[in-house]
């Protein structure tokens, strides 16, 4: 639903477990319309006069897996080949039922229009200054893509650099911004395909507005360019793990250079070890950052002394279990971690000294610094306190100079700029107010709108606020909630929640124009800071990893309960939604209280956690939730996981699971199988239904029409199964 909150690379995979048993039972390429076997339902009953024959039924071919001596029968394990004509023909028939659906919702048009008036307008990037230039990704009204910009003035004219429109026909080729030479002469850029999270690297000329035959193919890179731009460090994940190699312009790609990886200190780096490069601004060192895993259980970060050609990677901080960012001013040294403070501290330290003689500069206090940076000489640190973003600016000795004042509650960021530089960029946007860029003065502490978003939507009629409820185990959990003024609390209004609770992200409440149609339409809004985030420290991580993810879970039905006790919703009017982890959310909603919950919209989601680390990338986010390889965690993993969980008989609530062939993140098996088993087991009779496009995959990068059409679809089907007949 929310998937700009998608903020997580969650990357990993994993090797299969051998079946020891597969026998056909049933094919069937669809069904009839009578009664069928059990006593299911032969009429299928949406919301508002919606009817559907019951869904297309997919073939049950049992195999068995031995776990520690635990047999676990997996019946649609043949879905996991996507590829194969059988499952190819399945989605077909999973995508006319759904299309079937849809083409009943009378007001679908309706709300495509709407999203299109709140989503074609004007959007701006970022700005990222060099050399007196400032390079920016912007979208036009009327155009599906963000193209590439320039201005010499931080207030001039935009110049455009690179259409991105013209890349492809079907305008689902998306670019970003990798790295900028200090000089703003060369541009290195990412382009992807549809939603995948690889992405060919390219570089363009400014001065000629061409690109150089220079081309790294589609991967996951890290990209910084030297300080003479003569060429660029690029880090390339692979299965067998991440490495670091350089690239002089004009040379083969095949010529590339390795710089670092394999081996450090004598200790292995493997697949789980994930690394990131930067360039001083100085131009001095080359940073490398390894974090072992998604999210990470240690940060470490080296550093190597350019001006040296033989000079050795130097920890700043490495093989600690601590969290760390690194912001530089010359070649002083100045980190952001958690060690030995759960808030995070600022300390300057020396490359290859030990924590013990670091010097602390920004001590940690009673809220989370969860961002850092250097401008304009400058500390700028956020804080969360209760969730609500203050941003507060330091001399590099500590004393603190000035703040950042952010309009309303809402989601401000930190400054980002250059260290040498006099100014940086920030934001700030809310539920209720669309996306705001400043630019901000570091002498005068003055800021100045860059670019603000002309979305049709009048923030003044709507309110945003903070509530507090706890949990099953007593733990007080903040929510956010929105609605128009004046809305009344009598349980007629329908309301649309979203959540995540994981991987140490904090969930904060940004615009989303989906957000904003519900409220148009006279529903109240609700985003609960769910345990496994980053919102109070490491340890309100720490509380939903592992063993004590049920810890979220819980954290959610109370909020579900919270809205419900207190008038804002009933059950049948409570719709919910949640992708990729949230997506795994939705699968423990849907398979632990159904009968919570009106409709459900689960995306991208992680479904069979007896699997997930088999396929993609999911071994690297066995350091958040464990793998069924080992006895214990196999124990609480099969406790939760929803395809393990699917109770035959459940009277489910309407679901819509919505996946794609180019998630290339999480697999897209999930959704298929989940479908599959859920649709099969319904004892209900409302839609049981999979969205599944070829074109979208996880990240970001659709077309602008292509993400009008899926969230429309998304939300014709919440406010309509939310109806009250």
């Amino acid at each position: 639903m929310n998937r700009e909150n998608d903020r997580v690379s969650e990357l990993s995979w994993w090797r299969g477990l051998r079946p020891v048993a597969g026998v056909l039972v049933l094919v069937l390429a669809g069904c009839s319309h009578g009664t069928q076997a059990g006593g299911k339902a032969t009429v299928i009953h949406g919301k508002n006069g919606i009817t559907l024959p019951p869904p297309p039924a997919a073939a049950i071919v049992p195999v068995t897996d031995d776990y520690h001596g635990e047999k676990v029968v997996d019946n649609y394990r043949w879905l996991e080949d996507g590829n194969s004509p059988q499952t190819r023909a399945w989605i077909d028939a999973q995508m006319k039922y759904t299309d079937d659906y849809l083409r009943q919702v009378k007001n679908r048009p309706e709300i495509a229009a709407s999203l299109k008036k709140l989503l074609d307008v004007d959007s701006y990037g970022t700005p990222m200054e060099r050399s007196g230039r400032y390079f920016f990704m912007k979208r036009l009204a009327g155009q599906n893509q963000a193209s590439l910009y320039m201005r010499t003035k931080w207030n001039g004219e935009d110049k455009l650099l690179l259409d991105v429109t013209k890349l492809s026909k079907d305008q689902n080729t998306s670019v970003t911004i990798e790295s900028i030479a200090s000089s703003g002469k060369l541009i290195a850029y990412g382009e992807r395909s549809g939603g995948a999270d690889e992405q060919s690297i390219h570089v363009l000329d400014v001065a000629t507005e061409k690109d150089l035959p220079d081309v790294l193919p589609p991967a996951r890179y890290d990209v910084a360019f030297d300080h003479e731009a003569k060429g660029f460090y690029y880090s390339r994940f692979t299965h067998e793990g991440t490495n670091v190699y350089y690239h002089r312009l004009g040379t083969p790609v095949d010529k590339d250079a390795f710089v670092f990886g394999k081996t450090f200190n004598g200790q292995a780096l493997g697949e789980l070890d994930l690394m990131s490069v930067s360039v001083t601004e100085n131009g001095h060192y080359l940073v490398v950052s390894v974090s072992h895993g998604v999210p990470a259980t240690r940060d470490g970060i080296l550093v190597k002394d350019l001006r040296k050609p033989d000079a050795p990677f130097v920890p700043v901080i490495y093989g600690i279990e601590a969290h760390a960012q690194l912001a530089t001013m010359g070649d002083r040294f100045f980190l952001l971690t958690n060690y030995e403070a759960p808030n995070s501290r600022v300390v300057e330290v020396t490359p290859g000294e030990a924590p013990d003689a670091w010097k602390t500069v920004v001590p940690a206090g009673g809220e989370v610094i969860d961002q850092f940076s250097i401008v304009g000489g400058q500390m700028f640190l956020r804080r969360l306190h209760d969730v609500k973003t203050e941003t507060t600016s330091y001399s590099l000795d500590g004393k603190q100079t000035g703040s950042i004042d952010y309009p309303g509650i809402g989601a401000g960021t930190g400054l980002s700029g250059r260290s040498t530089g006099k100014e940086g960029f920030y934001s700030f946007q809310s539920f209720t107010q669309p996306p705001t860029i400043y630019h901000y003065e570091t002498g005068p502490h003055k800021s100045a709108v860059f670019a603000a978003s002309k979305a049709p939507f009048d923030s003044s009629q709507y309110e945003i606020h903070q509530v507090f409820y706890h949990s099953k185990d007593g733990t007080r959990v903040p929510m956010f909630i929105a609605g128009k003024k004046g809305l009344k609390q009598d349980g007629s209004a329908r309301l649309l929640l979203t959540a995540y609770g994981g991987f140490d992200v904090d969930m904060l409440p940004t615009w989303s124009t989906s957000f904003a149609w519900w409220m148009e339409q006279g529903g109240f809004v609700a985003l609960p800071n769910l345990r496994g985030g980053e919102e109070y420290g490491e340890a309100w991580h720490k509380a939903a990893m592992f063993e004590k993810k049920q810890n979220v879970f819980d954290d959610f039905f109370a909020a579900a309960h919270y809205l419900i006790d207190n008038h804002y919703t009933t059950s049948e009017r409570l719709a919910i939604a949640g992708a990729s982890n949230g997506g795994l959310l939705m699968g423990a909603a849907m398979t632990q209280h159904p009968e919570l919950f009106g409709a459900i919209w689960c995306g991208y989601p992680l479904l069979d956690m007896l699997r997930y680390q088999n396929f993609l990338f999911g071994r690297l986010w066995t350091t958040e939730y464990g793998s069924s390889e080992n006895p214990q965690q196999f124990d609480y993993l099969s406790r939760y996981s929803p395809y393990q969980n699917v109770k035959p008989g459940t009277k489910f609530p309407a679901i819509m699971f919505f996946s794609g062939d180019s998630d290339t993140r999480v697999a897209p098996l999930h959704a298929r199988k989940m479908t599959a088993l859920v649709q099969a087991e319904n004892g209900g009779d409302r839609p049981i239904l999979l969205h599944y496009t070829t074109t979208g995959g996880h990240s970001a990068g659709v077309s602008l029409q292509q993400s009008i059409a899926d969230s429309s679809d998304e939300l014709a089907f919440l406010w309509n199964e939310t109806s009250v007949q």
